[in-house]
């Protein structure tokens, strides 16, 4: 089994209440016209920057943009000064986990704002449950404020589906209750996941996830996987660190791309599994302020328990390198990647883990222009939405970042944000961070 250390995210999700003052409702998009003036840019429907430009948005939806010359803001619009600033589209959690349904209400407010608070505007769930349907609902209808979500049912795994025909009863029951996709897990026989394939074809649902061992990369690349995360299997399947060779990675590469299956591949999350930092390391990362104290102290126990039964550092060390190489290997041919962290969890708070995972992207080799495509137009091409979100044009959805700097130059620019809006709502700086220091104060 490549990744059973995933199967941790679970049980960091619970219950945990934060005071209810930290409740915000919001209901509906903004109805007003806003205007961003002579802003820098960022559009992801083409490489660079488009310099001096207004961009006006109405009823939740970008309606013009063009050079600050000719294009005025409105009479009565609310003006944002764009000068020196970049405007990009709103970035993509492509492995996010949602609170469980004994979760505290106010618990999950704030994971949804963390994400918004980073700019993440659209989160793909990864482990689901009926009450995130309604949660899915809720955001869209303007009542809470989170970035749009796309939820799956509960994972399908080898002990929830242990014959064909349990995998083929749960995909039915997941389709009829409405889930957007299928969440694949470990365990499952070669039999039962063929089975729930079938049927998720014949129902026309996307299933996406780990690569049980029984199955195999090359398999579940054969069947149609929607997506491939955390890279499961692939460092098995050149080899693992002692055997990997160019040979080995170009073909499940050429394999992958001629599958046009996407990987997503948390590579910041593995960091953590197989590097070297203890907890009192990770524990003194600043976003820790923002989660529950019990996440916390259930992060460490995880870590001592994963760094106790761990092969040695200079094998881990080897394995991350690799799982670098055939990233990297991937962007190179062409295949497609969006960018997801697994977050929250092992001290990847959601939001927050989307900027390390870039770091670690541009550390395996990808450039600025790249990762941001991988979390932008990429994704709403994986969901076939490209009129709708991924890029800043006429007629897209208003999910966009402001930031002060330009992070085609430096990715480190997308944590220097001026404000943030989704689903139509402008949240300045100085609101996102009185609300982050009220969720923090409350951990305390």
């Amino acid at each position: 089994m490549s990744a059973p250390l995933l199967l941790l995210a679970a049980l960091v999700l619970q219950g945990t209440a934060i005071p209810k003052p930290l409740l915000t409702p919001h209901r509906g998009e903004s109805d007003s016209v806003l205007a961003f003036v002579d802003v820098n840019v960022v559009p992801m429907s083409r490489d660079g920057v488009l310099e001096h430009q207004t961009v006006i948005v109405r009823g939740g939806r970008i309606t013009e943009m063009g050079p600050a010359a000719r294009l005025r803001a409105p009479a009565g619009a609310i003006t944002v000064d764009g000068r020196g600033k970049y405007l990009m589209p709103g970035l993509a959690e492509m492995h996010g986990h949602l609170p469980s349904p004994n979760a505290a209400p106010e618990l999950t407010e704030s994971v949804l704002f963390l994400y918004v608070a980073n700019g993440v505007t659209t989160v793909r769930g990864m482990q689901g449950n009926l009450a995130h349907l309604e949660l899915k609902a809720r955001v869209a209808r303007g009542e809470l404020l989170g970035p749009r979500l796309w939820v799956p049912g509960p994972p399908l795994t080898g002990n929830g589906a242990p014959t064909p025909e349990a995998g083929r009863r749960l995909v039915e029951e997941q389709h009829a209750a409405g889930f957007d996709h299928l969440k694949i897990h470990e365990g499952l026989s070669r039999e039962t996941y063929d089975t729930i394939v079938a049927t998720a074809k014949r129902l026309g649902m996307r299933f996406a996830g780990h690569v049980p061992d029984a199955v195999g990369v090359y398999h579940a690349l054969e069947s149609g996987q929607a997506s491939i995360d955390h890279l499961d299997n692939y460092v098995e399947t050149v080899g693992g660190p002692d055997s990997a060779n160019d040979r080995r990675i170009a073909q499940v590469v050429a394999a992958t791309c001629a599958a046009h299956v996407w990987t997503v591949p948390t590579l910041a999350l593995w960091e953590t599994f197989l590097g070297t930092d203890d907890s009192v390391t990770l524990a003194a990362r600043e976003e820790l302020r923002y989660v529950p104290p019990a996440w916390r102290l259930s992060w460490a126990q995880q870590l001592a328990q994963i760094r106790k039964n761990a092969l040695p550092v200079e094998k881990r060390l080897v394995t991350l390198a690799l799982r670098r190489r055939i990233l990297k290997a991937l962007q190179t041919a062409g295949c497609p990647i969006a960018l997801g962290t697994d977050s929250p969890q092992l001290y990847s708070v959601p939001g927050f883990s989307i900027h390390r995972e870039m770091r670690s992207m541009v550390a395996a080799g990808l450039t600025p222009q790249q990762i941001l495509n991988e979390g932008t137009r990429q994704v709403a091409r994986y969901f076939g939405a490209e009129q709708e979100f991924g890029t800043v044009a006429a007629g897209q959805r208003a999910d966009l970042l402001l930031l002060s700097g330009n992070p085609l130059a430096d990715l480190a620019n997308v944590a220097r944000r001026t404000g943030v809006m989704v689903n139509g709502r402008w949240l300045p700086e100085a609101d996102i961070r009185a609300r982050l220091e009220r969720i923090a104060a409350a951990y305390q």
